[in-house]
């Protein structure tokens, strides 16, 4: 049996991993408009940047929650840190913009293997209860800080080298990482083992991901109703349909999908789904807003969102004490409705705005309530679940995440770029137009937000989470005993 030292010292190294995965979530947003020219992206393909490595991420996030728990956690989380660094490698030194979406999705891959692998090294190292939901809340502080920690590092490294090192800052990380996972992390696994990893699963629902998130992007060019879009929803869906038939059939299942049967791991997926959907848009617009509207550089634009980073932190260290004594439902309700309005508080934006009247507020609200969130949503989706399942259930909330993100920035960036077309024609200025398509993904953002809070309302009852709140109340009972 792990000491107490030894636990607390296996989530340190899973945090730095998962940690530079969300940091490159974000990292390169801040330095999209000098890869842009660098690579020559046009407008409409810059989003593959951060899509590509987002739909990759989600795809193969279920095979790799599946083979941690076959082929060993800590085994899976070595190999993705190690495929993470050398794509970052391959996008440090890309000379085209084939090469360096590619390199993103290979990216993707590695982080497929790592989030999973990480969440379920936590949740099988943790005992259910106030240890686990502290060492949770730790996690979701330093995975939701790390997407706001890189924009900041995004910006130093744009503004003081190159838009390279945002990808060359995670060798030594990475290399780190991978040394120490060798001696300090345990080769765990689930006793039963399938007989096999199902690759066509993976395949056809990341094919299916891929080809929606394109079909949205291609449908404000091609048109909604044209025979290229529809036939591209066709294939997609067929693919996705697929994927289920697949599950269903197989006697090694990616996804097991009685395993939905669980109305928490259910609900917090569909909840987070939405959640992500909306919370990307944040990062991804108000980052452009700040550089090409406010002209502010790449550095000053990082530092703009450094507020987020402790908000998240004061939100994640809230909801550790406030779900032993409020109950699990209501800090996730709380959360999502002041996320709500702090992104909905985004809208305001002017063209002549200032950072202290329209960006700070919204950032400061929303980043308290995604950490309020994030900390809930996570046990909701993980515990209650048998440990051979660990991760499994880790990799469907980790795709729910990276789907939604990239679902929903396919959405919001064909919105904005529709309503910043539309006001071009009508002979309204640049900024006034691209401002104004920005309220469109904001407002739509907030939506999603507020679709994510009904979900959660309806399909969350005090008798579903009576296990979860039990046993956070109980082990804190016991600590206060001791």
């Amino acid at each position: 049996m792990r000491s107490e030292t030894n636990r607390w010292l296996v989530l340190v190294l899973v945090c730095i991993a998962q940690f530079m995965v969300i940091l490159d979530a974000t990292i390169v947003n801040v330095a999209l408009p000098s890869i842009q020219h660098g690579l020559h992206f046009s407008a409409t393909s810059l989003q593959w940047i951060v899509n590509a490595y987002a739909l990759v991420f989600g795809g193969f996030l279920l095979l790799g929650g599946r083979a941690s728990d076959l082929l060993g956690r800590q085994r899976l989380f070595i190999a993705g840190v190690v495929v993470f660094t050398v794509a970052s490698l391959i996008n440090g030194i890309a000379t085209s913009s084939g090469m360096l979406i590619g390199g993103r999705a290979l990216q993707g891959l590695g982080a497929a293997l790592v989030s999973p692998a990480a969440l379920s090294i936590v949740t099988t190292t943790f005992a259910e209860g106030r240890e686990r939901t502290k060492a949770l809340g730790i996690w979701s502080a330093i995975a939701a800080g790390g997407g706001a920690f890189g924009l900041i590092i995004g910006g130093l490294l744009t503004e003081t080298l190159s838009w390279r090192w945002v990808f060359f800052v995670n060798l030594p990380i990475g290399i780190a990482a991978a040394l120490l996972s060798l001696r300090f992390i345990p080769n765990t696994r689930s006793e039963e083992k399938p007989e096999t990893a199902d690759v066509a699963g993976a395949v056809t629902v990341t094919g299916g991901l891929l080809l929606l998130v394109y079909a949205i992007v291609k449908a404000q060019s091609y048109g909604w109703g044209d025979v290229k879009t529809i036939g591209l929803f066709a294939a997609a869906v067929a693919l996705l349909a697929s994927f289920v038939v697949i599950e269903l059939r197989s006697k090694s299942p990616l996804i097991r999908l009685s395993i939905f049967r669980l109305r928490s791991l259910t609900t917090s997926n569909i909840s987070m789904l939405l959640v992500a959907s909306g919370m990307f848009s944040m990062f991804y617009f108000a980052s452009i807003y700040v550089q090409e509207i406010l002209g502010y550089y790449p550095l000053k634009a990082g530092f703009a969102f450094l507020p987020f980073t402790f908000g998240i932190v004061i939100g994640a260290g809230a909801a550790q004490s406030l779900i032993g004594r409020l109950g699990i439902r209501a800090v996730t309700i709380a959360g999502l409705t002041i996320a709500t309005i702090g992104l909905a508080l985004f809208t305001q934006i002017s063209v002549h705005g200032t950072y202290w009247s329209e960006i700070f507020a919204g950032v400061a609200v929303m980043s308290i309530g995604m950490g309020l969130t994030f900390v809930p949503l996570t046990l909701l989706a993980t515990t209650n679940v048998a440990n051979e399942d660990a991760g499994l259930a880790s990799g469907i909330f980790n795709t729910s995440q990276q789907i939604g993100g990239a679902l929903g920035l396919a959405v919001l960036s064909t919105l904005a770029a529709s309503r910043t077309s539309s006001l071009t024609a009508d002979g309204v200025g640049h900024a006034e137009a691209l401002t104004r398509g920005f309220h469109v993904a904001f407002a739509v953002g907030a939506a999603f937000l507020a679709a994510g809070l009904v979900v959660l309302l309806i399909g969350i009852r005090k008798r579903h989470v009576e296990s979860i709140d039990a046993a956070v109340d109980g082990k804190l009972v016991a600590e206060l005993a001791a």
